[in-house]
C-alpha cells in the first residue's frame, strides 16, 4: 500500500516509521529545516520528500496520483482540510485521514472536505475515560467497524447477575454475541444450556452502545 503523509511532526514521523516497519510504500512530505533534520535520522532517505504539502505541484511530484491513502498530519487544521479536498478532487486518492489540532474545528472534518477519517485526540481521550468509568473490569481487546463494535473480555464476578444462569436465560444486549467461555483454562463453546460460574472468562462481541449493559450483567453488582 502506498501511503502519502503530509507533515513530519511527531504524529507524521511516528506513523511513517510504523508503516515502513510493516513494509508499506511510504512518502512523507515536509519543508521545515529543523523537522527535516530530525526525521532524516529516523527514516530512510527515499521516504522523505522535501516540500510544502499545501503546494499542489509538490503533492503531485511526491506521488499523489499513485497514492492509495493520504494522511494529513500538518499543524494547521485548514491545511489538513485543504489537503484532503485536493487529494480527492484532483488526485483521486481513495482514502483520506486527517488529524484535528483544535477540537473546536472538529465539525468541519467530514465528507464536505472529503475527510474519510478524522482523528480528534481530545475526543478519543474523553471516550476512553468514559469507557473506563462505565465498563468496570471489562477489557476491550479489539475494536471493530471503526469502533462501532468491540471484542471484550470479562471475568464473571461471584455476585454477578449472570452467576448460576444458563446462557439462554441471560438478558443479553440485542447486539451482543458470546464468542467463548474460558473456565479453569479450558475453552467452552457458549451453548444455550451452559451455566455461568464465578471466575468464568467471557469473550463477546458487542455494540459500543451496549457494552455497559453487558458489563453490568457479568461484573460486580452496583
Amino acid at each position: 500500500m502506498f501511503v502519502l503523509i503530509a507533515g513530519g511532526g511527531r504524529t507524521g514521523a511516528q506513523l511513517a516509521t510504523f508503516l515502513v516497519s510493516q513494509r508499506h510504500h511510504v512518502r512523507l512530505i515536509e519543508h521545515r529545516p529543523d523537522i527535516l533534520a530530525h526525521i532524516h535520522r529516523e527514516l530512510p532517505t527515499e521516504v522523505v520528500f522535501h516540500g510544502n504539502a499545501t503546494d499542489p505541484d509538490v503533492l503531485e511530484r511526491a506521488g499523489a496520483p499513485e497514492a492509495q491513502v493520504l494522511a494529513a498530519c500538518m499543524r494547521g487544521d485548514a491545511d489538513n482540510l485543504a489537503l484532503c479536498f485536493v487529494a480527492r478532487t484532483r488526485h483521486r486518492i481513495p482514502r483520506t485521514i486527517a488529524t484535528i489540532n483544535n477540537p473546536r474545528n472538529a465539525w468541519l472534518f467530514d465528507k464536505r472536505f472529503h475527510v474519510d477519517v478524522a482523528i480528534n485526540q481530545a475526543e478519543i481521550l474523553a471516550s476512553l475515560v468514559e469507557q473506563e468509568m462505565s465498563l468496570g473490569e471489562m477489557m476491550t481487546l479489539l475494536k471493530l467497524r471503526k469502533g462501532q463494535y468491540a471484542l471484550v473480555e470479562e471475568q464473571v464476578h461471584p455476585r454477578a447477575q449472570a452467576v448460576g444462569r444458563t446462557l439462554r436465560d441471560l438478558p443479553l444486549p440485542s447486539e451482543c454475541a458470546l464468542a467463548a467461555i474460558i473456565r479453569s483454562g479450558q475453552l467452552l463453546i457458549p451453548r444455550p444450556d451452559l451455566v455461568l460460574q464465578p471466575a468464568d472468562e467471557v469473550l463477546a462481541v458487542v455494540h459500543a452502545s451496549q457494552a455497559a449493559h453487558l458489563a453490568a450483567l457479568l461484573g460486580r453488582p452496583a
